[in-house]
């Protein structure tokens, strides 16, 4: 029974250190988002230096909206051709919008984004090229944003037709 007591007080120390820790990076980050924003410092851009994180921003949290929807259909195309678009967004909330990753569902579509807050009621844009190589029919690839949002993960997708090449066909 003391063993019990002696373990649960144990669990509750630590996750009390792990919480004061956490409240103080939420300020951090909201004071860095704020800053950014108000034009006091300059944003610093991800090198191959800096691990990537795909952790959720914490602290205040705020919405986004795509302006003209989160779906792409880029009809029919050859196989070997790109497809690509530009998802225009908003800021909808009273926060700055952090985007802490952009990630497909498959290695042939590609997210860019902005790594820079966007300030509440302000614009950014995700590019995403999908590559058609290799790939036949219908497709669907899902990309999804991890921000500081609620819920923390967004989706938007990149949808059609891969036909194969008849060129590409006859050289095989």
């Amino acid at each position: 029974m003391l063993q019990a007591i002696q373990k649960a007080s144990m669990i509750l120390l630590l996750a009390a250190a792990v919480f004061a820790c956490q409240n103080n990076k939420d300020k951090e980050i909201r004071e860095e988002a704020q800053a950014a924003v108000t034009g006091e410092v300059q944003p610093i851009e991800a090198t191959a230096e800096q691990p990537q994180s795909t952790e959720v921003p914490s602290g205040p949290v705020t919405s986004i909206e795509f302006l003209g929807g989160d779906r792409f259909n880029f009809g029919k195309i050859k196989a070997g051709a790109k497809a690509r678009h530009v998802f225009k967004f908003r800021n909808t909330g009273k926060e700055p919008l952090i985007i802490a990753d952009a990630k497909a569902s498959c290695g042939c579509t590609t997210p860019s984004w902005p790594k820079e807050p966007i300030a509440p009621g302000k614009t950014g844009e995700m590019v995403v090229v999908f590559d058609s190589s290799g790939k036949f029919g219908g497709q669907s690839k899902r990309v999804t944003i991890v921000a500081n949002t609620n819920p923390p993960e967004t989706y938007c997708y990149m949808e059609g037709e891969v036909e194969e090449d008849p060129a590409a066909a006859k050289q095989q």
